[in-house]
């Protein structure tokens, strides 16, 4: 357990200034270079950035934000959290990350999923009625480019291939990760393609997702495959107190789950909904003990390879960003690590 990593990811929220006003979308993806740097500064494992197509995130492009924090660090890895596979080309994907790859010196990493969100569909001309589809002969198609030799394919939503070569090559090829929300169907996909699983935990106790890794385990030799490492993922902010960092949030949160509900078909939260998250469910948020001793008891229960904040919370500012980074970095890992050893 003492060898489990520890990285950062991001969405691109947008994060508000000292009035409460949102800042402009330019302003926030500097920030987000910032962030990369301070969490390479603290020693972190990885730095991952998703990719959105709406007004509330800022960030597009990942592998774009990626190749500037590439620019300004020396040993985090650097990828997606997620690249939205089903709505893009997996050739131009492959070729993205093996440029970010040669630029960061081997960093590059691919976190591919269907995304929690469909703005890209319509943006990029895809049919919603053909998101399996989509999303399945896309991983299919890039589990044979992830090779670097030529490359024969051919599937119902894209034109075929035949001895087909994509370049930029790599100098030791492409980590990639499936992101899955907990769906057995994709995790058992997963296993099958030989990546890595990237769990996003986003609501109720981490141990009701070990079925899942058992089921990733058993999959794995089923198939016959090499087992690959497994990553979870939560939303979190640590701040000097609990109160404060509970004081931080609760807004953002509560506002972003009614908006979410509110196009998605949910409910809306119930009054206590947010501390039960915090307490005993998804939310890493509190003082460096607190949080450090939640992931400690996350990382008891499931037996993963690495575990990654998701550290932007909707209506702060960015310095209570950088602050919560700095102690993550500085005093949350460190503990974890010693209550783990």
């Amino acid at each position: 357990m003492t060898d489990i990593e520890f990285g950062l990811d991001t969405f691109g929220g947008v994060t508000n200034d000292a009035q409460g006003r949102p800042l402009p979308h330019p302003e926030v993806i500097r920030d987000i270079v910032d962030d990369a740097v301070l969490a390479d500064g603290l020693g972190l494992d990885f730095f991952g950035v998703g990719e959105h197509h709406r007004s509330d995130f800022a960030v597009s492009s990942p592998e774009m934000v990626l190749a500037a924090i590439a620019s300004r660090t020396e040993r985090i890895r650097l990828g997606s959290a997620v690249t939205v596979l089903s709505s893009d080309d997996p050739v131009r994907v492959f070729e993205r990350f093996s440029t970010l790859d040669a630029v960061s010196n081997g960093r590059a990493e691919i976190v591919a999923g269907r995304g929690s969100f469909i703005e890209s569909f319509p943006l990029f001309g895809f049919d919603l009625r053909q998101y399996e589809e989509l999303f399945e002969e896309r991983l299919d198609l890039l589990s044979q480019l992830l090779k670097e030799q030529p490359v024969t394919w051919q599937g119902n939503t894209r034109s075929a291939l035949t001895e087909q070569r994509v370049f930029p090559t790599t100098a030791g090829g492409l980590p990639t990760w499936v992101g899955v929300g907990g769906s057995p169907d994709s995790v058992v996909r997963t296993a099958r393609y030989g990546f890595g699983l990237f769990l996003a935990i986003i609501g109720g106790p981490a141990a009701r997702f070990s079925p899942y890794l058992d089921l990733f385990g058993r999959a794995q030799d089923q198939f016959g495959v090499e087992h690959q490492p497994v990553a979870v993922h939560s939303s979190g902010l640590v701040a000097e107190t609990d109160e404060k960092a509970r004081e931080l949030t609760h807004d953002g949160w509560l506002a972003m789950r009614t908006r979410m509900g509110q196009e998605r078909g949910w409910a809306p939260p119930s009054v206590g909904d947010f501390e039960r998250e915090i307490e005993g469910g998804a939310l890493y948020i509190g003082s460096p003990e607190t949080v450090a001793r939640k992931i400690a008891a996350t990382l008891r229960t499931l037996p993963v390879n690495r575990f990654d904040l998701k550290y932007d919370q909707s209506m702060v500012r960015h310095d209570v960003l950088s602050r919560s980074i700095e102690l993550y970095g500085s005093q949350v890992v460190p503990m974890v690590k010693d209550m783990l050893a």
